[in-house]
């Protein structure tokens, strides 16, 4: 575990937020990284748990310089919401899933300082996401702490956030381990919702459809029976009891 004890400081200390260089490499990257922010934000929005994006996470007070900043970072047992920048030792907690949008170009930092570097804080679960298939073959890998080391996940499977992981095309797929549903995306969602629009107007149309033909079926009723009843006044103008007739 690296220590991140408080220490005491003669001048406040200035921890940026942001250093000037891109969210991420190229549009899938960066595709990737939004979709898979927004679907776990979504997922844990009634939990006491934050995800945040592409911030500064710093694990040591008073070294401003010893930063990191994952593409989507979940921590639980926090106060939910967005921040500027995440520090360990204010918050009281390490973040328990990392997700990192690999490349070519990150490889060496995300495959060998990164991992070492989660690892020493006690992050447990790790996962390498290569939306172009770069270099990890199979797109998605994942790590789980045991004891103090990283092992190869090979389930795809995430045991803290109860969910399993799929490729889909450019971007990882998520489904709850409890009910198998699809945890979908921002485009899932819009269509979902278009549909569900769509599928309210149709039942309000057939409903008000049903209404006319009620409305329709009750006025031929009292027509018919308006009709009836002018019958029978007419019989009876003629002299003939219409009640005694079968």
């Amino acid at each position: 575990m690296t220590a991140t004890l408080p220490i005491t400081q003669s001048t406040e200390l200035f921890y940026p937020s942001a250093d000037g260089t891109p969210v991420a490499e190229t549009y899938d990257h960066l595709y990737a990284l939004l979709t898979t922010l927004e679907v776990l934000k979504q997922y844990l929005s009634d939990r006491q748990a934050t995800v945040l994006g592409n911030q500064f996470l710093y694990y040591a007070q008073g070294f401003p310089k010893l930063r990191v900043a994952p593409d989507v970072m979940v921590i639980f047992d926090v106060t939910p919401g967005g921040r500027d920048s995440y520090k360990i030792w204010e918050e009281g907690q390490v973040p328990i899933v990392i997700f990192e949008m690999t490349s070519a170009g990150t490889k060496d930092q995300d495959q060998i300082f990164k991992k070492t570097l989660y690892e020493q804080l006690g992050v447990k679960e790790y996962w390498l996401f290569d939306p172009k298939g770069e270099w990890v073959e199979e797109q998605l890998r994942g790590y789980r702490l045991r004891g103090e080391t990283y092992e190869s996940i090979q389930d795809k499977r995430s045991e803290p956030l109860q969910l399993r992981l799929q490729i889909e095309g450019r971007l990882i797929g998520f489904y709850r381990e409890d009910t198998g549903e699809k945890l979908l995306i921002p485009d899932e969602l819009r269509e979902a919702l278009r549909q569900e629009v769509l599928a309210r107007q149709q039942a309000e149309e057939q409903a008000e459809q049903e209404r006319q033909r009620a409305e329709q079926e009750r006025q031929r009723a009292e027509q018919a029976e308006l009709q009836v009843r002018q019958l029978q006044e007419r019989l009876r103008s003629l002299g003939v009891n219409p009640d005694g007739i079968d």
